[in-house]
Parts: C-alpha cells; sequence; structure tokens
C-alpha cells in the first residue's frame, strides 16, 4: 500500500464588522426577518448603481497589512458571473488578478506541534460582497433571504502550492487567522453566526510524487473542529477511493456535522466560468503611500507579538501567555489589571481560575462580567497584605461577581478580615488549648500530629479568619511552654 501526502488551500470568508453593506446603506446585522434589511442596490434592480463602502476598504487593507501583504496601489472591482438564486444581480462584485486584489503575497506564520514555527504563504486578500442566504423549507421547497447580500466579505486565500499539509496544521492556520482579525477589530469571529467561514481545498499524491492530485472544496465550514474533521475525512476518502482504482473528481463538498463525512454538491466550476470582467459600474481606488503607512502604524499589537511580550517581558509561561491571547477581550482585561497595579502572574492565576469558572457557569461572557480589572487589583492587594487569606478571596470574588461591589468594600461590610493582631490570635489559642486538655497532654507525650487537629479548631474558632502563618507560629510556643 502506497504512501500519500496530503495538500490543504485554504479560502477563509471574513464577513466585515461594517454598519451597513458593501454597496449600500443597508444595515448590517445577523438574524431578524428575512428580506427586511434590503434596498434596490443590493437586490440588483435595474439602474441601480453601486457606492464603495470606504470603512470596508480600510478593514481589508489594516488586514492586508497585517498579514505580510503588499498592497496593490491601483485595484478595480470586478463582476464573477454566476447564476444562482443567493445572487439577485447573476453576478457578484469581486476582485479577480494575482496582484490586483487589494492585498497580495504575504504570509502568516502559525504554531507547529512541535515547538515550533511554520510560514503559510497568503495568495490574495481581496473584497467581495457576500452572497443571499438559502433555506430549504418543510414543503420541499426552498427560500432565499437576502439581508445578507451585499455584506462587505473579506476572502483570504493562502497560496499554491499549498503549505499546510495536514488537518492540526489547517486548524491552526484558521485559530491563529481568526485572532488576528478579531484584534484589528475587522470581523467579530462569530463562526457559529457565519460572520467567519472557511472552505479548505483537499488533495492527496503518492509520497514523493511531484504532481498535486485532484483537489475538492468542502463549503462553509463554521468551526475549528469542522475544519480538522473535515480535511482529515477528506484525505481519506480520497486516499481509499485512489486504492480502490478510483478516480478523485474536482467537486464541491458539503460537511455533515452529525455523520462526520463529507457529500456531493456539484461539480466544481472552472475558473473561466465566471467570465470575469472589470465593473463598469465602479471607479477604480487608487491609494498613495502616505496612506498606506499611516494605516501601517496604526495597527495594534498582533496575538503573536503579544505572546512573545508577555514571557519575556513579564515573565508568564508560554500555557499562561497563550491562555490570555485567545480572546483580545481576556487580553485587554489583563493588561489593564497590570496597568493599575497587579502582578502579572497573580492577575493571570486569578482570571483563568476563579473568574473563567464563575464566567462559563454563568454563561456569560467577559465583557458582560460585573468584576472588572480593578476588583481583582483591590482583591490582590486584600490578599497581599494580610488582610483576607485565599479562602476569604474566593468567597469575596464570589460576592463581586453577584453584585459588583469592590471586595474591599463587601470584606469591611461584613466583617471579612483576616484577624492578624497577634494578641487576639493568641487569646483564640489559650481558648481552644483550655477547650481540649486531653489532646494537648497527648501532643506533650510525642504526638505530634495531634497539632494539626488544634490548629483546625482554632480556625475553626475564628471562623477562618485567624491568619494561619500566626496561628502556626504562636501554637507552636504555646504547646512547648
Amino acid at each position: 500500500m502506497a504512501n500519500f501526502t496530503s495538500s490543504v488551500g485554504m479560502e477563509v470568508h471574513a464577513e466585515l464588522a461594517t454598519h451597513s453593506k458593501m454597496f449600500c446603506r443597508c444595515p448590517v446585522a445577523f438574524g431578524g426577518e428575512p428580506n427586511t434589511r434590503t434596498c434596490p442596490v443590493c437586490l440588483g434592480l435595474p439602474g441601480t448603481l453601486p457606492v464603495p463602502n470606504h470603512a470596508a476598504i480600510v478593514m481589508v487593507l489594516k488586514t492586508a497589512l497585517a498579514l505580510n501583504c503588499q498592497i496593490a496601489m491601483h485595484s478595480i472591482f470586478h463582476r464573477k458571473n454566476y447564476f444562482y438564486p443567493d445572487i439577485p444581480k447573476g453576478y457578484q462584485i469581486s476582485q479577480y488578478g494575482e496582484t490586483n486584489p487589494l492585498g497580495y503575497n504575504g504570509y502568516l506564520d502559525i504554531s507547529t506541534k512541535d515547538g515550533g514555527t511554520k510560514r503559510i504563504r497568503i495568495r490574495r486578500v481581496h473584497l467581495e460582497e457576500d452572497t443571499g442566504k438559502l433555506t430549504h423549507l418543510p414543503n420541499g421547497g426552498s427560500g432565499v433571504d437576502y439581508n445578507r447580500a451585499g455584506t462587505p466579505l473579506m476572502e483570504i486565500v493562502t497560496d499554491f502550492p499549498p503549505d499546510i499539509e495536514n488537518p492540526e496544521e489547517a486548524k491552526e492556520y484558521l485559530t491563529q487567522l481568526r485572532q488576528i482579525l478579531v484584534y484589528l477589530g475587522v470581523c467579530d469571529g462569530k463562526m457559529e453566526e457565519g460572520s467567519l467561514r472557511c472552505e479548505p481545498n483537499i488533495s492527496v499524491r503518492p509520497e514523493g510524487s511531484a504532481e498535486f492530485g485532484t483537489k475538492t472544496e468542502l463549503k462553509n465550514l463554521n468551526s475549528f473542529r469542522s475544519v480538522q474533521m473535515g480535511v482529515a475525512f477528506e484525505v481519506r476518502r480520497q486516499i481509499a477511493e485512489i486504492e480502490v482504482g478510483g478516480k478523485v473528481l474536482q467537486e464541491t463538498r458539503g460537511w455533515n456535522e452529525q455523520k462526520e463525512a463529507s457529500y456531493l454538491m456539484r461539480v466544481k466550476e472552472a475558473e473561466n466560468d465566471y467570465r470575469y470582467f472589470a465593473d463598469p459600474d465602479l471607479i477604480p481606488m487608487k491609494f498613495e503611500e502616505a496612506f498606506i503607512e499611516e494605516l501601517r502604524s496604526s495597527l495594534p499589537e498582533l496575538p503573536t507579538a503579544k505572546l512573545a511580550r508577555y514571557q519575556e517581558a513579564l515573565g508568564l509561561s508560554a500555557y499562561d501567555a497563550g491562555v490570555l491571547i485567545a480572546e483580545s477581550a481576556w487580553s485587554a482585561y489583563f493588561e489593564e489589571a497590570i496597568a493599575l497595579g497587579g502582578d502579572p502572574k497573580t492577575v493571570c492565576n486569578w482570571m483563568a481560575g476563579d473568574l473563567a469558572k464563575l464566567i462559563n457557569d454563568a454563561g456569560i461572557d467577559l465583557p458582560a462580567c460585573k468584576v472588572r480589572p480593578a476588583h481583582i487589583v483591590d482583591l490582590i492587594q486584600l490578599v497581599t497584605s494580610g488582610s483576607i487569606n485565599g479562602k476569604m478571596a474566593k468567597q469575596l470574588l464570589a460576592e463581586s461577581f453577584k453584585s459588583g461591589e469592590m471586595p474591599g468594600e463587601i470584606a469591611k461590610a461584613t466583617g471579612a478580615s483576616q484577624i492578624t493582631d497577634p494578641g487576639q490570635v493568641r487569646e483564640i489559642i489559650l481558648n481552644v488549648l483550655a477547650t481540649y486538655p486531653d489532646q494537648v497532654a497527648k501532643f506533650r507525650e510525642g504526638n505530634l500530629g495531634i497539632k494539626g487537629f488544634l490548629v483546625g479548631q482554632v480556625m475553626k474558632e475564628s471562623g477562618g479568619r485567624a491568619n494561619p502563618g500566626l496561628v502556626q507560629q504562636i501554637i507552636g510556643v504555646e504547646l512547648e511552654a
């Protein structure tokens, strides 16, 4: 049985986070009553003219710069012609060519499982309009919703020959690409809502062969798991087809999440079937170097750079830094806490541990949480100063999570502070020792393990408020007296 090598090209579609559509003023939003966010322009009615969305163009340029692309200083829109119910005009406004898309010849370095990095070349980053959405109806017919038609859509396509060679790399590429888009603020990254969709192109060939196999395309995968599982399934399916003497066809295939299997949708079109030509209704886009450099300087710190800084400057482990940069909201929260004086490692521990658990149990996201960075810093300062112990801190955090009050205010109002006065702690200890004379006698006879019992009774007597270190110190002195 021959060994095979797999290759994966990635086409990622990201709906841009603009307020209005690409060529008209209809609002952009998820869901809603079908066909209520439409107008003559996005419905392709005769006599209408498109007007480009400036904000969408800027978002694509920023993404291209973040992905190390060359910028097309002169770029035009094309018409991609095909007839399908979700395209009301009979064509899609898109971009065509090797160096015409707003960004081209870029790359993204991804992490590999051996701890290294791998460069994934990006052929183009271009701007187009999204299609409508088809829905299969219970009676057997289909309905089309044009609310999404005309939404600004950015397509990011990897280069050929593909650099991605397995399902794990495909997933990692999509994961890191999504992080960048969310950090840039150009896409909300909500794959479950279709804001970010991935279409892998998979092929296999005998190991050592220079000729690439026929590729199949998996349409509209909307989760990291689907991408990894889908690529793995297609690799197995194609190898099995070849091994029984069959032929892999150039197809567009869907993905069934329940069955974890792909299915045939249609035989894939060739590029010349789309009859691309320059859109006569849209003037060319021309950019000045100063404008591009201004956009470049406005880019935020990207995840890879942030990951390195958290480890090198703040002393966090690779794991802790990775947890914090996974979502931009968590990273921003962490940085605000650090700016307020929080110790990086301690802040990270509270965020990744108790706070994350409270958020997950409540089914909310971080921005909706009442515990803000100032609450975490206040809590840490209470522990550091010895005002409260770790157990009290967890209780105060839970109370803050419910009410939004500062931990220090709750501690003051409820008396939930640690007893650090040596005289007060000694008084509690003496009461306990007087209550358990038999246990004290056993300790003095050599049963040293009984000390743990007596310490526990002191903590119980103090309501858990006695400073543990002070208890250990004073009880040792009293027992030896």
